[in-house]
């Protein structure tokens, strides 16, 4: 009976197999998946860091009530003291239309429990001219038609006390009629409205022709870079696997682009291509390869070509790694046996070498795919995505967005994008490229 019962407990191979792959799709949930779902997240809504009425996300209108307390303490006194200085009796009943509407509002607001326990706690900071740094202290929600409503009414009142203030013919009265408008208005921007949009920043960049433009410099630059580091890094692989005196200090030589740090590559290579003492810009010319040596940096077509020669010399000896795994899986003795039936080098190289090389092919060019098209840090050192954003990629695109701007909405829309097109890469080279890599492994 014990032997049934823990014979009930194994695990067959198939649960065993999901068993072990189950740690690393928990891995690529927190790891990948996670912060791509938090940045569509983000692209739903016009969330800018830059814009204090944007720099939350906000599904339902909220109220910032530290810039609304502080300016709600000077709104009495200042409007008490138009009262006083008012021209006459028409300016006066405005004056006390406004105070009482506002005092309306106000009490609306703070009737809610909550909202008014929040209100005491930080007229107590304010009062001891403490800032509010917990953001559920400060932010409160408040319902969308009372917020709308109330904001209405600050920037309609903040309109009459500014007509006031245009016609007044007392300057010291027309002032302080203005400073009060703008303190009115001011508090109307401490309610904050909703800024989900869902999908509408998805439509605006479908109709963006610099995202169009980033993605084209994108997709250029990886098929050619790619398509030169494959041809290259094969030829580098096929030496470097022959035998021959020194072959190893020859093997560590050629690996040495590849270790270099991108940014340090991509400052190095603009001292290279400089126009007044760049020594490759200067051959380049002198070669009548190029028109002149200030153009690698300074045109469209200089920049592209720039970056990709700048990237195939570093990522060439990866690809030629990667390659030179796969040749030394080639048994040696099908050279041999071929070379008895008299099959030439190139026929050895056709029938035997290529073909049992595709795996490695792929995954050499999966990879490189993947990192080219995701291309960041050698654009952005080496031309900024310049001159007039000929050699932006869409990672540049984004980072720009993100950070330079400050805007997290649209810039996580540029984030997915990326995603998006980064694993349609990786389904079109598994599915229609490798199908047959994985036969006998997937079913």
């Amino acid at each position: 009976m014990k032997n049934k019962k823990r014979r009930s407990f194994q695990l067959s191979e198939k649960q065993l197999g999901y068993a072990m792959v189950i740690p690393s799709l928990v891995l690529v949930m927190v790891v990948v998946l996670w912060p791509v779902a938090q940045s569509f997240y983000n692209s739903l809504f016009d969330y800018r860091l830059n814009d204090p009425s944007r720099s939350q996300l906000m599904l339902s209108a909220t109220i910032d009530l530290e810039r609304y307390l502080d300016n709600q303490f000077y709104i009495g006194s200042q409007l008490d003291s138009l009262l006083e200085s008012a021209e006459n009796e028409a300016d006066a009943e405005t004056v006390k239309g406004i105070q009482q509407d506002v005092e309306n509002y106000h009490a609306e607001l703070i009737s809610d429990e909550t909202i008014k326990t929040k209100v005491e706690e930080i007229d107590e900071l304010l009062a001891s001219f403490t800032p509010v740094r917990d953001s559920e202290l400060k932010y409160s929600k408040v319902d969308n038609a009372f917020a709308e409503a109330y904001q209405g009414a600050l920037e309609s009142h903040a309109a009459a006390l500014a007509d006031i203030a245009a016609s007044s013919s007392d300057d010291t009265s027309g002032q302080q009629f203005q400073q009060a408008s703008e303190l009115l208005a001011s508090t109307a921007g401490n309610i904050l409205n909703s800024n989900f949009i869902g999908l509408d920043n998805y439509g605006k960049y479908m109709k963006d022709q610099r995202m169009w433009k980033a993605m084209g410099n994108t997709a250029f630059f990886t098929v050619i870079s790619v398509a030169f580091e494959l041809v290259l890094g094969l030829a580098i692989a096929l030496l470097i696997n022959r035998a021959f005196k020194g072959r190893g200090i020859i093997r560590a030589t050629v690996l040495i682009p590849w270790a270099i740090p991108t940014a340090v590559a991509a400052m190095m290579w603009g001292f290279l291509y400089d126009g007044q003492s760049g020594i490759i810009a200067h051959y380049l010319e002198a070669l009548n390869l190029i028109p002149g040596s200030s153009w690698l940096l300074t045109t469209s077509d200089g920049g592209m070509f720039s970056i990709i020669l700048a990237d195939v010399w570093k990522t060439t000896p990866y690809m030629a790694l990667l390659l030179l795994a796969g040749l030394q899986t080639i048994p040696q003795s099908l050279y041999e046996a071929s070379s008895v039936d008299g099959a030439n080098r190139f026929q050895q190289f056709w029938s035997i070498t290529l073909p049992l090389l595709k795996s490695s092919i792929l995954v050499a060019l999966l990879f490189r795919t993947l990192d080219a098209f995701r291309v960041f840090d050698l654009i952005y050192v080496l031309t900024g995505g310049g001159p007039a954003n000929a050699t932006e990629s869409i990672s540049v695109y984004a980072y720009k967005t993100l950070f330079a701007q400050q805007n997290f909405g649209e810039g996580s829309v540029l984030s997915v994008i990326v995603f998006i097109s980064v694993a349609i890469i990786s389904l079109l080279y598994v599915k229609l490229i490798g199908s047959d890599l994985f036969d006998g492994r997937t079913k």
